[in-house]
């Protein structure tokens, strides 16, 4: 099988891959990250990294078997400024048509992030495909709401309750004082959308904090985490907390452990929020198991 990767990043898909046993004889990787590019030299050493997608003659290509990425969000995401294909960031995902329709792979696989309904209406019509939406709570607990674009076939999601408690490693110690964070007054957690117990504490001045100042109750739902996802808080008792662990966010992830371990957490945080959750990703990949690959 010939893989071709677009905005590989630090390389997901060929975990999921790997961690499916599909043999890949070569495997594509465009990316211009220089670190992402460094992790995914650490563990896959063979990948073939391409560069920029917009720097490639893809006539060089050998027969692709299946095009997959995962084109810039940001001018897409709700949470943006969604700019849309305006957004010289997500005009990039024209790129992957492009490959698509020269590369004719027997199989694509395209990720987004949950959009306004008339720019994915959009997409599918130009992809010739109806997205599908799944949120990764169901296979690693992290909520993370996702549009995929593919002609693979698509089953039926594992029905899972995977908590904040399921994920974390609880011999590394709460040991700072919650009442950094709050006036000393006690707040009983409440819990919000997606079954996501928060602690919302004030600062001195009686302002609300925002999403770095929140403290989530680890008997709730993983929220999603984000490129900064190192700085979510997390607490047992209510009285002390901490952060995610690099460890922690790699398995939200479905991510091995220490995959990142090459790159500072900071680094790691920004390649872990951008990434695919490879649980998810397995779902979609498996129906490759059991169908022969042409010549």
């Amino acid at each position: 099988m010939n893989v071709v990767s677009y905005f590989d990043g630090m390389s997901c898909g060929q975990i999921a891959l790997d961690e499916l046993s599909i043999k890949v004889d070569n495997y594509f990787a465009f990316e211009i990250d220089k670190k992402a590019i460094e992790v995914t030299k650490y563990n896959y050493p063979d990948t073939k990294q391409m560069g920029s997608v917009t720097d490639i003659d893809l006539s060089t290509l050998p027969k692709i078997d299946l095009l997959i990425g995962g084109s810039p969000c940001q001018g897409f995401s709700i949470a943006g400024k969604k700019l849309n294909f305006e957004d010289d960031r997500s005009k990039l995902f024209f790129e992957f048509v492009k490959a698509k329709e020269f590369l004719k792979p027997k199989h694509f696989f395209l990720e987004n992030v949950k959009m306004k309904d008339e720019i994915a209406d959009a997409i599918d019509e130009i992809m010739g495909v109806k997205r599908q939406f799944v949120n990764s709570r169901c296979f690693t607990g992290h909520i993370r709401k996702r549009y995929y674009w593919t002609n693979l076939p698509f089953t039926d999601l594992p029905k899972t309750d995977i908590k904040l408690k399921d994920v974390i490693d609880f011999e590394v110690p709460f040991d700072k004082d919650l009442n950094f964070f709050l006036d000393r007054t006690p707040y009983a957690p409440t819990e919000s959308y997606d079954g996501i117990k928060t602690i919302n504490p004030k600062q001195n001045n009686g302002k609300q904090t925002w999403q770095r100042g929140r403290v989530y109750d680890v008997e709730g739902n993983m929220p999603t985490i984000c490129a900064s996802l190192f700085d979510l808080n997390i607490t047992k008792d209510h009285k002390s907390y901490r952060k995610l662990t690099r460890n922690e966010c790699e398995k939200a992830q479905g991510v091995p452990k220490d995959y990142t371990k090459t790159v500072s957490k900071n680094e790691a945080g920004k390649m872990l929020g951008n990434g695919w959750n490879v649980d998810t990703v397995k779902h979609f990949f498996k129906a490759l198991i059991q169908e022969p690959v042409d010549g």
